[in-house]
């Protein structure tokens, strides 16, 4: 049997890259899935692919999380499975970092992670499984990249205190950390030939990861068969941060 067999997920940023990844995944290990995203035409071509559903929401805005999870309620009722995967990265160094770009980043990979997670939870069911999308760049603390690695260093401690906070009903909250991996995100930093050699030397397995091996690693998390994980950060980077 399929390991999300009967289960109902809900993908923030699963229009792309790791989300559309992972919603393919656990649509193919048996979940029914709604994605989300902030472009229309994006959010339409991945429903088409995948063969499911789409709901635009805009993870910084707090109006958007709500209306969402309402719209989540009246179709679904409660879910299974939550992956908090929408986020942006913008680079700059500390002493060039301006306040737009600074809640720019803020906004969407904390504080969206946040009321995402606060707003969902009474449609939570027991035993259901959060996976929060977080980053090897909270570890190796890159270089031009502060707000965004502390964005996601938050990510990492919000998941700890809502695993212990979330036990009693037996909800596990996990986080995944990818280093680099080969999807759109990674275009829109500017990759270069230079920059590119530079991130692979800085990979012990001298390759980027592929979506599909992040998205097998958040299916198993979501699944029965990891019952016994919560409160943890799952490393997948080529030996990046080692």
């Amino acid at each position: 049997m399929n390991q999300l067999q009967n289960k109902i997920a809900v993908v923030t940023g699963g229009n792309s890259g790791i989300g559309y990844a992972s919603a393919e995944e656990f649509i193919r290990e048996g979940a029914s899935v709604m994605i989300t995203g902030r472009r229309k035409d994006a959010l339409d071509a991945a429903c088409t692919k995948l063969g499911t559903e789409g709901i635009m929401a805009d993870q910084s805005n707090i109006t958007d999380i709500k209306a969402l999870a309402s719209e989540i309620a009246r179709r679904y009722g409660k879910i299974d499975i939550l992956l908090i995967n929408a986020g942006i990265t913008r680079t700059a160094s500390i002493e060039t970092t301006s306040e737009e770009l600074f809640d720019e980043v803020m906004n969407v990979n904390f504080k969206g992670a946040f009321f995402t997670l606060s707003t969902f939870i009474p449609l939570l069911n027991d035993n259901a499984s959060v996976i929060l999308l977080s980053s090897s760049s909270a570890h190796i603390s890159p270089r031009m990249a502060s707000v965004y690695a502390s964005s996601k260093s938050a990510v990492n401690t919000l998941m700890k205190i809502a695993a212990l906070e979330l036990a009693d009903r037996g909800i596990r909250v996990n986080a995944v950390s990818p280093g680099p991996v080969a999807t759109e995100i990674m275009q829109k930093i500017g990759l270069n030939d230079s920059l590119e050699n530079a991130m692979l030397e800085s990979i012990p397995l001298k390759r980027f990861g592929k979506p599909s091996e992040v998205a097998q690693l958040i299916t198993y998390l979501a699944g029965d068969n990891a019952s016994f994980i919560t409160g943890s950060e799952f490393l997948i980077d080529g030996g990046q941060s080692a």
